[in-house]
């Protein structure tokens, strides 16, 4: 099985074009005519997962996140991420990362949280013109919730010990807006889908004035995207049956809650 295979079966789910500007999903480092027997998946690449990739015989590396974001000068030792890079190549491991193409696709990672919390009638909360992508997600509850019964709820099925937000609001929640990763740039669209609560990672402290009848959630950047991998797997197995993928047991949170 060629990498450019693999490339294939998961630019046909998430396809690379519909990314964002700033964006550098695609590959990273490698040959795509590299023969691959199998892929790592990570959230990030990192000593640690490429450290795994060599234990293991991987010939691929598949991230969400890019290793390669802004242009590089040069490919030395004096940054980590010089140093990985050199010892990719001296590995001949192939790595490519898929990025906000597919957090944007339909059945994403933004759609991914909302079935966490089991969300109806969802529909993608920014969609583009003409299209069915698009970032974020909006739905409805299966029956509206008290702020603290939503809360634990939340710390439930995201495996949390804490979260961020603003002043809860006193009405009951039934619609939730929802998108992976950092999402401080959606925050108008989910106001103006009718949402009461909008859950995201990386909020900054201004966006949690809100007005009353509107609240945020931050619940971690890695937090509400780790579902990525399990999803990326399906997808290569769903085209490429009984192929070694297999997802990384060093993807940890760079976070550290005290």
């Amino acid at each position: 099985m060629k990498a450019k295979e693999i490339i294939s079966v998961i630019e046909e789910f998430a396809p690379r074009n519909i990314q964002e500007e700033w964006d550098n999903s695609g590959l990273m480092v490698g040959d795509i005519q590299r023969e691959v027997k199998s892929v790592l998946l990570g959230l990030d690449c990192t000593p640690e997962l490429i450290r795994e990739a060599i234990e293991t015989g991987a010939d691929m590396i598949v991230t969400h996140h890019p290793l390669i974001f802004k242009g590089i000068k040069k490919i030395g030792t004096e940054t980590v991420q010089e140093r990985m890079i050199s010892s990719i190549i001296k590995k001949d491991i192939v790595v490519y990362s898929v990025h906000t193409n597919i957090d944007k696709v339909p059945l994403g990672v933004s759609a991914l949280m909302a079935e966490r919390i089991n969300l109806t009638r969802t529909k993608v909360l920014m969609p583009e013109q003409n299209s069915e992508t698009g970032l974020g997600v909006v739905g409805d509850l299966v029956e509206p919730m008290e702020f603290n019964s939503f809360l634990k709820m939340v710390k439930e099925r995201f495996s949390l010990k804490v979260v961020k937000t603003s002043k809860p609001i006193n009405d009951k929640i039934s619609r939730v807006a929802l998108c992976g990763g950092s999402g401080a740039s959606v925050i108008p669209a989910a106001i103006a889908s009718g949402a009461q609560i909008f859950i995201s990672g990386d909020i900054s402290y201004h966006n949690y004035f809100c007005e009353d009848e509107f609240m945020i959630m931050d619940i971690g950047h890695y937090e509400s995207e780790i579902d990525v991998l399990e999803l990326l797997m399906s997808v290569i197995l769903k085209k490429i049956p009984n192929f070694a993928v297999h997802i990384s047991e060093r993807n940890n949170n760079p976070i550290y809650y005290h």
